[in-house]
């Protein structure tokens, strides 16, 4: 959600903070601004819409001179998209500007309390609130002002401030909500995620919390909350800047749905060594590992999809109960949480509000806690007792993929590994897990040279209003996620239904014409999954069915047919959803959609 950059440097920042916004845009958003220090005094443009609306007010920033700026793109949460709610917002006197991403829960008592002394306000955020805060309370100095303001403040942020007073550098600040600082050569920045700076440096600082950065061209200083300066290690990009664009893809979610097989093998390979399953990070301590008496799995979205599938994996190979939660709902159900057990926390971004929420519930009452998580760095990374990265790369589309299929590998192999070290998964077990995993990449190769007959398939029901996924056991998972990659990127409504709750209700909806997704690639369910078939077909239902390349009397049933290579029914998840992603990227392009970044979503949800 909301993007925000910074720079300070030699040349005119407006073009820059553009630049570096439109890599941010994956975050989704609906209005964008800027704000630059100038002759002593601050310009603000803004406006609802697209950046680009924004770029060619400012024709590509060149209309608004100065060295220093902080620039956004809005997620709306307090106020609807509009010019007025749109961020940078200025203080009452024009002195201070400010761009944040995150909420502020106090907000309104706060903004009381300054209507009282005489403010007044032109918008309907949260954010407007932080810049009259700091006005009032101006020290005459912007750390020693930030820190009292933030005392006050109840909630998540990622700030960025300028101040006429201090024309040489801006202040950023960080709570619960993502902000890298890059480092260049005579230049620094500061910005959501690595990509918006990557074309200009490779070197960055991970801000933690509460720490507050003042950010000039030649430098970056540190300070914690008592305002003594603090020192900061940086971080060097590995990864590829080619990495974060489209290589000639009109999408990035095309890009990232090829990169998969590339991906699985950057986090599948570097795990196995000699015949052993090796996670160098995860020091369990052996009496604990042999008392682990429940394992819970959270996240968010595809994250939870995953970890469903995970649980099915961990129950059925290791014999350890499971629970999968939520992370939204994880804290309110109040957990039976005790230290004798683990909570696997899957985070894309690292940065999810209710799973970094989630993860935090978890160690309040001593259970031990485990990030599945892609971004180095991030808020899960480095609170989780242990870290298991993914190592997807950069995904910038909204909709994930090739972080999902990591995720349900990165759940095999810490299954794997957990049976390797409790003893409970024979040699015999072990390699052969190894092999199906080392082997993934290069059928997911072959699968993916082949997307013509999914374009096809896209091209007869781009124009369905409703479309339903149906399955059984790891089946039903992967119906949750290929439901939701559909409706998120074509706006279709779409239902997934275990596929023996059908006569419980959804069933009723199944009419003449209705497109209904089964997914029969469970051997051991596949005639439970004919009969569920041919239960809508009676109703009327056209079925598309994922089955195996090997299953050739499923075409006796279905009308349509997509086929998967042949692998591990525990790996069958991860073919299976290569269609489904296929599928829903091409039925959202055929109506025009834009793919990569769908209406009212946000690649990182920092918002409760």
């Amino acid at each position: 959600m909301c993007g925000v950059m910074g720079y300070a440097g030699p040349e005119q920042a407006a073009p820059i903070l553009l630049d570096g916004l439109r890599k941010l845009e994956y975050r989704g958003y609906d209005s964008a601004g800027m704000a630059v220090l100038n002759d002593g005094s601050i310009e603000v443009k803004k406006c609802r819409g697209r950046l680009q609306l924004l770029s060619n007010l400012t024709h590509d920033g060149q209309d608004m001179p100065g060295h220093i700026g902080i620039g956004h793109t809005r997620w709306a949460t307090h106020g609807e998209p509009s010019d007025e709610n749109s961020h940078p917002h200025l203080s009452n006197s024009g002195r201070f500007a400010i761009v944040h991403n995150g909420i502020i829960e106090n907000y309104q008592a706060l903004k009381d309390k300054l209507i009282s002394r005489g403010y007044t306000f032109h918008s309907e955020t949260d954010t407007e609130v932080i810049a009259n805060m700091i006005e009032y309370y101006d020290q005459g100095d912007l750390v020693q002002t930030l820190i009292k303001v933030l005392h006050r403040l109840e909630g998540s942020y990622a700030l960025g401030v300028l101040s006429v007073a201090e024309p040489d550098h801006f202040v950023a600040v960080r709570k619960d909500s993502p902000l890298i600082v890059g480092r260049g050569e005579g230049e620094n920045f500061i910005a959501s995620d690595i990509p918006a700076v990557l074309n200009r440096t490779r070197d960055v600082y991970l801000m933690g919390d509460n720490e507050i950065a003042v950010v000039a061209a030649d430098g970056v200083r540190f300070f914690n909350m008592d305002a003594e300066e603090v020192e900061k290690d940086i971080y060097h990009v590995e990864w590829d800047v080619s990495a974060a664009e489209k290589g000639g893809y009109e999408h990035f979610m095309m890009k990232e749905i090829m990169e998969q097989p590339k991906a699985l093998r950057d986090t599948i390979k570097p795990r196995i060594k000699n015949g052993r399953f090796v996670l160098d990070d995860l020091k369990f301590d052996a009496d604990w590992l042999n008392s682990l008496g429940r394992i819970y799995i959270v996240g968010c979205g595809s994250a939870y999809h995953a970890g469903r599938i995970g649980k099915d994996l961990i129950e059925k190979m290791l014999s350890i109960p499971v629970e999968v939660d939520i992370a939204s709902e994880f804290r309110y159900r109040n957990p039976l949480l005790g230290p004798d057990q683990l909570v696997i926390i899957i985070s894309q971004s690292g940065e999810t509000a209710d799973t970094l929420a989630a993860l935090r519930e978890a160690k309040k009452h001593g259970a031990r806690t485990l990030g599945i998580v892609n971004v180095v760095g991030s808020s899960i990374a480095r609170e989780a007792d242990y870290v298991l990265y993914t190592w997807a790369g950069p995904e910038i589309a909204v909709a994930t993929t090739k972080a999902y299929t990591c995720q349900i590998a990165a759940l095999e192999i810490l299954t794997a590994y957990l049976g390797q070290e409790t003893g409970r998964l024979s040699d015999d077990q072990l390699q052969r897990l190894q092999a199906d995993l080392l082997s993934l990449p290069v059928l997911l190769k072959d699968q993916l040279e082949r997307p013509e007959d999914v374009q096809y398939l896209a091209s007869q029901f781009f124009n369905c209003k409703d479309i339903f996924f149906i399955g059984r056991a790891l089946d039903y998972s992967l119906t949750l996620e290929g439901s939701l990659k559909l409706k998120e990127i074509s706006y279709i409504h779409s239902e997934a239904s275990a596929a023996g709750e059908l006569k419980h209700g959804t069933i009723s909806l199944i009419q003449k014409g209705t497109l209904v997704i089964a997914l029969v690639t469970q051997p051991r369910l596949r005639e439970k999954m004919i009969s569920n078939i041919r239960e809508v077909k009676a109703r009327g239902a056209v079925v598309l069915a994922v089955a195996l390349e090997d299953d050739s009397a499923i075409a006796d049933t279905a009308d349509y047919v997509i086929r998967i290579p042949h692998v591990s029914p525990d790996l069958e998840p991860i073919a299976g959803i290569i269609p489904l992603q296929l599928f829903a990227y091409y039925v959202a392009a055929l109506n025009g959609n834009d793919v990569d970044k769908p209406r009212n979503l946000a690649k990182s949800v920092t918002v409760e």
